[in-house]
């Protein structure tokens, strides 16, 4: 299970490599702005992302003097972030979906007696 900036982070790299910036504006944008990251935050969660392999940089420039990295999802973060956007999706049926829901229920009624 991904917190939510790790997760939009991952899914902004679901269409190609990208910079910090546009990452997150993406990140933004396919939250609704429900996840504002300042640079310092996604930093550290690329950071993070990297040492777990789902992501690499793919390409570093230097842009008006300073570095500029890309990022992009390996296989496996590909596979991670899929994963969990079905899980979302899956857990978002169950509770939008009365009798999904009460199936569900009653099978932990079920299970308690």
């Amino acid at each position: 299970m991904l917190r939510a900036p790790s997760y939009f982070v991952l899914a902004a790299l679901l269409d190609g490599p990208l910079h910090g910036y546009v990452i997150i504006k993406r990140v933004g944008a396919l939250s609704d702005n429900s996840v504002r990251l300042a640079a310092g935050t996604l930093y550290a969660i690329l950071d993070r992302l990297a040492e777990a392999a789902l992501i690499e940089v793919v390409k570093e420039e230097i842009v008006n003097g300073r570095a500029r990295r890309c990022y992009a999802l390996t296989p496996q973060g590909r596979a991670t972030v899929l994963a969990e956007a079905g899980r979302l999706a899956a857990a978002a049926t169950i509770v939008t979906d009365p009798a999904l829901r009460q199936r569900a229920l009653a099978r932990t009624a079920m299970s308690l007696a």
